[in-house]
């Protein structure tokens, strides 16, 4: 399927999860097993292209996405996380929200030095938590190959905050 028609399967909600906030919704395409193996194979492909040898997913859409592509390329899967939801020790780092900070942990022994990482997520908005995940691969002397993501919105320039790899996106919208 062409990103074209796989938009068809990408809802808008208004007004969530706060109002003046039009949430993307990708449930109607986890759904459809032809869309859902259309949006593996981008990313598969975006990231064999890449070099990367791990894949990193974001919680917690990522992981539907960086699970299947893992799978598919036979490639390690490590996963990051929202505080307090590792039960190893883990790196963590901080990052600014719109209105507060968040934070995001991968476990200590999952990033080797020198090793190439591709991190993969369902949107692509302001870019603090991939840039967040960025930085805890890198601060472990891991590299940063690519970036995939399903869904990027142009207009919040997360792709900025990426500038240091290769970044790819299936559906962009402005």
């Amino acid at each position: 399927m062409s990103p074209m028609e796989l938009c068809s399967y990408v809802k808008d909600v208004p007004d969530f999860p706060r109002p003046g906030v039009v949430f993307k919704d990708i449930t109607p395409l986890l759904a459809q097993p032809d869309a859902f193996a259309s949006t593996v194979d981008f990313l598969a492909r975006t990231i064999e292209l890449s070099g990367a040898c791990e894949i990193v997913a974001i919680e917690s859409r990522g992981f539907i996405f960086g699970a299947a592509v893992s799978r598919q390329l036979s490639m390690p899967l490590q996963l990051v996380r929202k505080p307090g939801k590792l039960p190893r020790s883990s790196f963590h780092v901080r990052y600014d929200l719109e209105y507060g900070s968040d934070q995001v942990e991968i476990h200590r022994d999952v990033i080797q030095p020198s090793r190439k990482y591709a991190i993969i997520d369902d949107v692509l908005a302001t870019g603090g938590t991939a840039s967040a995940t960025a930085e805890l691969i890198t601060s472990n002397g891991g590299v940063v190959d690519c970036c995939a993501f399903v869904i990027e919105l142009s207009q919040l320039g997360g792709r900025q905050k990426l500038s240091n790899c290769v970044v790819e996106s299936l559906i962009k919208y402005n």
